[in-house]
């Protein structure tokens, strides 16, 4: 089922989430959603709290940028309680953008390889390392999971240069194409 992408504003994005316990009821059902609202959406990761859950769980789907990126080739993935550990300090700045963010985008300084510890759909543990764009990706879903947006990590002067397109989306002016929830009226 496609879900609404809550947006900017909406405190449930500024949590932090909670882990994913064994015997988790609807897990299945959730990863589904995730899946068909990230697709929907037309976006390559969703994490739970751009559904509205402040659990820590994340999908991935990188296929779609393979051609710019080829280490994002076939990497579709469930993140379940992601741990993530800088393996380099160098930090190269690259456009983002996040769905819960319509109509922004910013370079944003990430480093490049990390080493990342999660569970997967079976809640089967795994630890990989991650470089390049796909690293990227995962960096960008799993700040999600800490209250974190990628505009927290840009200058104050970018942020303020952007306080229009911000305010747009918390007062509702911002109309994506795809279904979402914005932030409550105060």
């Amino acid at each position: 089922m496609r879900l609404p992408i809550y947006l900017y504003g909406h405190p449930v994005l500024r949590k932090e989430c909670v882990d994913i316990t064994p015997g988790y009821e609807g897990l299945t059902e959730l990863i589904e959603n995730m899946f068909a609202t990230m697709y929907a959406s037309e976006g390559v990761g969703l994490a739970a709290p751009q559904i509205g859950k402040a659990e820590k769980i994340v999908v991935i789907d990188a296929d779609p940028v393979k051609d710019s990126f080829p280490e994002c080739e076939g990497r579709k993935m469930v993140l379940i309680n992601p741990e993530i550990e800088v393996l380099d300090g160098d930090e190269i700045s690259r456009e983002e953008g996040c769905l819960s963010l319509p109509g922004l985008s910013e370079r944003v300084p990430r480093v490049e390889h990390i080493r990342m510890r999660w569970l997967d759909e079976n809640l089967q543990p795994h630890d990989e390392v991650f470089t390049g764009f796909l690293s990227r990706i995962i960096q960008h879903e799993c700040d999600h999971l800490d209250g974190t947006l990628y505009i927290d990590h840009i200058s104050g002067i970018r942020r303020q240069l952007n306080r229009g397109k911000l305010n747009a989306i918390i007062s509702g002016k911002t109309r994506p194409d795809y279904p979402v929830r914005y932030a409550p009226k105060r």
